[in-house]
């Protein structure tokens, strides 16, 4: 990694860069090193972009034995489709069971996401960034007007970063809308999650995703029996430190 790094600075600079330009000061500063997250909906944009200046990019997603098939089959043929491998991280079969023993499938529906999420979830990318210094997601200011309005091109991960290590995260899609991404998706004419042509929007886990009405907000498909301001899994737990 380049020592000279100021992020603060660098985040200012690029607020308006193109994501390509997010992109290319990624690897630049990180090179191999830097991990693409994968969620199997539109962050394929995000692979391709990556793909496109480092054929060696890596990608890793997390796999919370709870996706819908056609989630998994999206993966496969993203794939297959760029020649790439991409890391399934599983939920620690050790904190799994004992949390479904006790709790049941679900439990999220009574008592909230966060305990579930912290085991499928949570403890798994914590466990993926632990040996990472970079990595980059595909969230977007318009994906939750409660939790990622702020969301910076650059930031220190104030989640997954620890006393011992500074975790480093990109955003590059952040000012993108939903209407660029699709219009990149089928233009390039790009692999997408057959769930998208039933109304789904934002994709997570089966039993926490549904479609969405006319002219409702995306996020109003995930985890839609609870507060908007608290529609975060955890994986992006620094976008609701930073407005606390």
């Amino acid at each position: 990694m380049n020592q000279a790094f100021d992020v603060a600075e660098l985040a200012a600079t690029y607020a308006n860069k193109s994501a390509q330009d997010i992109l290319k000061l990624a690897f630049s500063q990180f090179g191999d090193d830097l991990w693409i997250s994968f969620s199997g909906a539109e962050d394929v944009v995000l692979v391709d972009m990556a793909w496109k200046l480092n054929k060696n990019v890596k990608v890793f997603s997390l796999d919370t034995g709870r996706l819908h098939p056609e989630t998994y089959r999206f993966i496969e043929q993203v794939r297959e489709f760029y020649k790439i491998d991409i890391e399934l991280i599983s939920p620690d079969q050790a904190k799994l069971e004992p949390f479904v023993k006790e709790k049941g499938l679900f439990s999220f529906y009574k008592d909230g996401h966060g305990e579930c999420c912290g085991v499928r979830k949570i403890e798994p990318l914590r466990r993926k960034l632990s040996g990472v210094s970079a990595w980059a997601t595909g969230q977007r200011r318009d994906q939750s007007p409660g939790t990622r309005s702020q969301v910076a091109a650059l930031e220190i991960d104030s989640a997954f970063s620890t006393p011992e290590r500074t975790l480093y995260k990109f955003n590059p899609l952040a000012q993108m809308t939903s209407e660029e991404v699709w219009g990149y998706i089928r233009m390039l004419e790009l692999p997408y999650n057959s769930l998208h042509e039933r109304g789904f929007i934002s994709i997570g886990c089966e039993p926490c995703t549904r479609p969405v009405l006319p002219n409702q907000h995306e996020r109003e498909g995930r985890w839609w029996w609870e507060e908007a301001t608290q529609k975060e899994c955890g994986l992006h737990a620094g976008n609701i430190i930073s407005k606390a």
